[in-house]
């Protein structure tokens, strides 16, 4: 349903069972009734839209402001009996990784989910928890689980497109003509791959909190799930401090490798400025005004000087290419 410009889902839950969509407007009537509880999905929403959830589930106006805010930080905070996570998302695209955020608010009756930027939707978490009812009866701390497990399980594979990324411009790094934009790249997947941990990398706090507390909301029987959570993340983060390491030492060679044809071109510089030299120097020698220079009434003077110059450059050419400077 779509309340105003911002796209809203409400269902209302009873004993693990969809009891129907309802709107804002009625989620008072439907938290009257016991074993009930609502989960609010919303997109983007505006201001007046945010007042109103704000209202109807008594939510901390410093919460509120958060939610309406993206880059905020991942983590976890407590106010009074409702938990506030923020959590960022990713969404591979191709190779390209787009990221996103999502705030959830959670009480003992309900689950509000505020996502911002490009982001998956969580329809194919509602049908996955619907398809349990066993496990969703146990409340919004099984939804929450599985909101943060399907936010997990999208790192992976743009970790694994982050080192698919690395090893094909790993290949042009040492081609005898590597490619100009190999060093741009690297610091481009060193930026994603920099996002990537700052998301993935504080859940390992969330999840722990999860873990030891909240027990309101997050019943015993459902901790062990933070479990598998944390082990996914640490696979993440773990991949990302190796691939850092390589993008580091890829970015030395490439830095080196720039830093060698430099060097490359000065020696061939000064390779043929020591060859020009000698014409230089011979004839800045005859451009002297002296009065006396015998051999200027040579005939064969200006022949033998000229081959003299050619000799000389040709045998500083020659030595030069031998020892790699031409």
């Amino acid at each position: 349903m779509n309340e105003g410009l911002a796209r809203v889902n409400c269902s209302v839950y009873r004993h693990g069972v969809k009891r129907g969509e309802i709107t804002i407007d009625e989620i008072g009537t439907a938290l009257e009734q016991q074993e009930t509880f609502v989960w609010l999905g919303l997109v983007e929403p505006d201001h007046e839209l945010m007042e109103r959830v704000q209202e109807e589930f008594d939510l901390h106006e410093l919460a509120v402001e958060d939610a309406q805010k993206a880059h905020q930080r991942p983590k976890i905070e407590e106010y009074g009996e409702t938990l506030f996570v923020v959590l960022h998302t990713v969404t591979l695209a191709g190779q390209t990784i787009h990221f996103g955020e999502t705030h959830v608010f959670v009480g003992r009756r309900f689950v509000i989910t505020v996502r911002h930027g490009k982001s998956n939707g969580y329809g194919s978490v509602r049908e996955k928890t619907e398809n349990t009812p066993a496990r969703l009866a146990t409340g919004p701390g099984y939804v929450l689980y599985s909101i943060v497990d399907f936010i997990v399980d999208h790192y992976q594979p743009c970790m694994d497109t982050l080192q698919y990324r690395f090893r094909q411009v790993e290949k042009d790094l040492f081609q005898p003509n590597p490619p100009a934009g190999n060093l741009e790249e690297f610091y481009n997947l060193k930026n994603e791959l920099l996002s990537l941990q700052a998301a993935a990398g504080p859940l390992t706090d969330v999840c722990t909190q999860l873990l030891r507390f909240h027990g309101d909301i997050i019943p015993k029987e459902n901790r062990i799930y933070y479990r598998d959570i944390l082990d996914h993340v640490a696979r993440v983060t773990e991949s990302a401090d190796r691939v850092r390491e390589m993008i580091d030492a890829a970015m030395q060679v490439a830095l080196a490798q720039v830093t060698i044809r430099q060097n490359e071109v000065v020696k061939r510089l000064a390779g043929w400025g020591a060859i020009l030299a000698v014409p230089t120097m011979v004839f800045s020698l005859y451009g002297m005004n002296f009065d006396v220079m015998p051999e200027l009434k040579w005939r064969w003077s200006y022949p033998c000087v000229m081959l003299g110059i050619f000799l000389v450059s040709v045998f500083l050419h020659r030595r030069l290419k031998r020892v790699g400077w031409l």
